[in-house]
This record gives C-alpha cells, structure tokens and sequence, in this order.
C-alpha cells in the first residue's frame, strides 16, 4: 500500500478501503442502521407502568378520541439509544467545516453557552415583577445600545424573533410611517440580488412586489431602479452585501434616490458580518435593517432557540417601531408597553410578540461582543473576508466564478455548473462532498447564477481546515468535468443513499400502518 506525505493511504487505495461491504445487520462498523421508531417499538407494551385511567366522564364534548392512535411502546433504554444514535448521523458546526452561504454558520463559543446558563438568566421568567429583572433588562438595553452603535441607527427594536419577523417589523413601521403622512403607495422594489424572504415579506404585508435587476457584475442596476421611482413606491428591501457576495457600491445613492421619491430604505442586515465594525448603514441612507443574532453575533442557529432579529432603525422611522421596547429611567428600568406609551411612542404600529425578546440569544450575544470589543468585531469581519476570497481565488481555476471580475467578493464566494460534463449538475458535486466528509454549500441560490454554488467560510475556520475542503471539493469538481459515473451515485458512505426528494415534499409517508406497508 502506497501511502503520501503525512503517512496516509492514497486517495485511490482510501476509498478502495472504505468500500461499503454487506454485513448481516446493516451497520457498517459504527455507522449504524437504525430502524424507525415504529418499525422498533410496539404498540401492545410500554417502558413504563401507568395506572388505569379513571372512569369518568368526558370533559371533551363529543371530541375524545375513540381509536387507538397506535403510537410505539419502548423501554427507557431502548428509547435513549434511538434517539442517540439518530444524534450521530446529524451534522453540525461543532463536527466540521460548515460552508453554507447567507447562512454564517459558525462557532459559537462556549463562554456564550455558560453565561446564557447563569441562574439569573436561564431561570427568568417573562412574568415577574419588573423590580425582580432589572439585570436582565440590564442586558437588553446594553446590547441594545451596542446594536445602534454598529450600525449608526438611533433606535433598535429587540422584539422580533428571527430574520423574517425582522423584515416584517421593517415593512410594518413603513406601512406606519407613510399611512401618517396619508401616503397610501402600494409598491416594493426588490433587486434580484436581495433574499428570498424579501419579496415574501413584503407581499405578506399587502404590497406589490415588482423587481429590479441586476447589472452584468451582480449588483443593483441603479439605473433601473431610479427609472422606476414614482408616487406608487414605498420603498426598497435590498440584501447588502447580497447575495452574490458583493457589496452594493451605490447603496448611497439607491438610499437617495428613493427618498427623494418619498420612499423608505430597507437593508436585509443577514449579510452584516461582512462589514460589521467596518462600515454602519446608517450612514448609507438605510432606515430599516433587521439583524440576525445567530449570523453575526455566534447565537445558535434555533439549537439554543428561538432566534432573534432585532431592528434598527433611521430617526424617521424610530416612532413607528413595536412596542414592547426596554427604557432606563433614573437608575431603573422600565418595559413601555401599549398602556404607558402615550409619553412618546403613541405612534407605534403595535406589538409583534406577547412577550419582549429572547433572553438567551441576547446574553448570548451580549457576551460575544463584549469579549470582542470593538476591535475584535472588526477584525472578525476582516478575516470573513479574507477566508471567503482565499476560496475565491482558491478554486476559479476549476469552477466557474461568473463575478470575479467585479472585484473582491465579500463574506461568501458564488460559483457556477458551467463547465461540468452533460447529464452533471451541482446536485451531483453536493453529493459527493457528502462522501467527502463535508456538508454542501447553499445550492441553486442565488437565481442569477445557473446551478449556483454559494460557499460561505466565516471568520472561525483555520487555513488547514479551508485548504482541506478546497482540496475535496476539486477532487469531486473534477469528477463532474470528466462525468464520473460514480459521483451520479454518490454518496456511498452515508447512513442513506440519494433520495427522491421531490417525491418526500409531495407524497409524503405521514401514517404508518403496520409493519408491512406505510400510506
């Protein structure tokens, strides 16, 4: 056997090695087969003993159930082991190189997790007495002031849940805004380059949607976009920097010319640990941008759950903001809400949740920035950067890069199926980065981009672990430019083969019936 430098067997002699081989139970050493829960369990025992249910009548109304639902029996040790064993085919940032684009998958330190776990904290409830969390409002209102210092915003509200609520509570404030002024427009503009949850939002929230697109090097064609400026707009929702992985040169002049137009500015801040500590849309004219928690500032991504999107927002938008929002008063702290908010928030259009904000992802964030400091943000989005343009440059000699001529990308590098032999598509590539270890990039998105692949590396992955998925993902570029049959097949290693994905989202097997056959 032939080995390399470091002592390892060849690629070639590796995967000769690692050649699945039938064994009588399916496990393949410790990958192993697990069955579903009801092809395990029965529905005639149980793991535990329950006395008989009282006979009693029902309070139901007509709406008991009257058939057995025929869920599973396992014991307490069968039951652990199930669901341990699921827990070892999960991937996640804590097993390895995640390199989703528009995602910022990355590590989130552990001195977050222990400071999110503080009795104060971890124990609160949204129900006590005010005087009993002052810490915690504390916290809130740091941060708070953290978030409008980043982003050179006079406002922030921390009470939307994620992204997407973020976006809502954006657009909502805009719908206030020009309903006060009795500007009843109907329509938003949103750049081919921007989110997929853009346009949603805003057609969620009653506007039409119309788009604006994009120029030959992937950003805003500003021409376009002042050309159709009118009464009937009200407003912009752009990704910056978006989803091609550029920055949007002109966001100042798109902010101004939409104003002159009477119109608001809104900026989807998913992509701002690219630029955080380097550049505040506040100074770009931007009057809305939703932050995202676990992006920027290393909260988990719904492990630690739920999320957390707070909004920032321009001095003429700050008076239409939700309600609840936290305000220190003397040496106290307070929670305005709708019945105390007459002094100087009468304008806002509502509340978005029952309760303000999520403790943990706030703590969490809190931390994260304060053991940064300012120098330390920056130099995280310096080195998103630098990481995203090393793979950049790394792999344009093999993939298509459709816009490295536009210059430095930012925190994500976006290449193309172009060049891949007939019958071969980014599915086949994603496939086989499986077999390499590697969880796939973001896929067929952006739109722009044919058989898009968008690759985000972060600021937490060293050199050696970029260079080793660089190495990987030629080796499997270059079985898709010579149509390798194998990779159609891929992957081979994983617990489960390709799957007829279009046909789990259409017909999917919801009731199990018995141990024969599913419906």
């Amino acid at each position: 056997m032939s080995m390399n430098s470091q002592g390892r067997p060849t690629r070639s002699e590796g995967a000769e090695m690692n050649a699945a081989q039938e064994t009588f139970t399916g496990n393949r050493a410790l990958i192993l087969e697990e069955k579903l829960i009801f092809e395990s369990g029965s529905i005639d025992r149980t793991g535990i003993d329950l006395p008989a249910a009282p006979d009693a009548p029902s309070k139901l109304g007509g709406l008991e159930r009257t058939v057995d639902i025929g869920l599973p029996g396992l014991s307490e040790s069968e039951t652990v082991r199930h669901y341990t064993r699921l827990s070892r085919q999960n991937y996640g940032i804590d097993l390895g190189f995640f390199p989703l684009g528009s995602c910022t998958m990355k590590h989130n330190p552990r001195l977050n997790e222990k400071m999110a776990r503080l009795p104060g904290f971890a124990d609160i409830h949204p129900l006590q007495p005010q005087q009993t969390v002052q810490g915690a409002y504390r916290v809130i209102d740091e941060l708070a002031d953290w978030l409008k210092t980043l982003t050179g915003m006079p406002a922030v509200a921390m009470s939307p849940k994620a992204g997407a609520h973020g976006e809502l509570c954006g657009v909502l404030a805009i719908r206030s805004a020009l309903e006060a002024r009795g500007d009843a427009r109907e329509v938003i503009l949103v750049p081919e380059s921007a989110h997929g949850t853009n346009p949603a939002t805003a057609a969620f929230a009653g506007y039409k949607v119309e788009d604006i697109p994009a120029t030959k090097e992937g950003r805003v064609d500003l021409d376009a976009l002042v050309a159709r400026l009118g009464p009937d707009v009200a407003g912009v929702m752009i990704t910056n920097p978006n989803t091609c992985g550029l920055f949007e040169r002109d966001m100042k002049k798109i902010s101004d010319a939409v104003h002159a137009a009477g119109g608001f500015v809104y900026c989807d801040g998913a992509n701002f640990n690219a630029i955080v500590g380097k550049v505040r849309p506040g100074d770009l004219g931007i009057d809305a941008m939703h932050i995202n928690l676990h992006k920027t500032f290393s909260t988990p991504h719904g492990g630690g759950g739920p999320g957390s999107g707070p909004v920032v927002f321009s001095q003429a938008l700050a008076p239409y903001a939700p309600l609840p929002f936290v305000e220190k008063q003397g040496e106290e702290y307070r929670l305005v809400e709708e019945e105390n908010a007459e002094e100087h928030h009468a304008s806002s259009f509502g509340r978005m949740v029952a309760f303000h904000g999520q403790m943990g992802m706030f703590t969490r964030a809190l931390t994260y920035m304060l053991s940064h400091g300012a120098d330390g943000l920056k130099q995280v989005s310096e080195d998103a950067v630098l990481n995203a343009n090393y793979i950049l440059r790394s792999l344009e000699d093999v993939l298509d890069a459709p816009f490295a001529p536009s210059g430095p990308c930012m925190h994500e590098a976006l290449f193309s199926d172009k060049g891949f032999a007939d019958g071969f598509s980014t599915l086949d590539l994603a496939k086989g980065l499986i077999d390499e270890g590697f969880h796939p990039m973001t896929m067929y998105f952006p739109l722009v981009v044919h058989g898009a692949m968008l690759i985000e590396p972060t600021e937490t992955e060293s050199k050696d672990a970029i260079d080793e998925f660089v190495g990987a993902l030629r080796h499997v570029v270059s079985a898709a430019k010579a149509g390798d049959a194998n990779l159609k097949a891929a992957p081979h290693h994983a617990p489960r083969r390709r799957l007829d994905e279009t046909m789990a989202a259409r017909k999917p097997v919801l009731v199990y019936k018995d141990s024969e056959a599913a419906t």
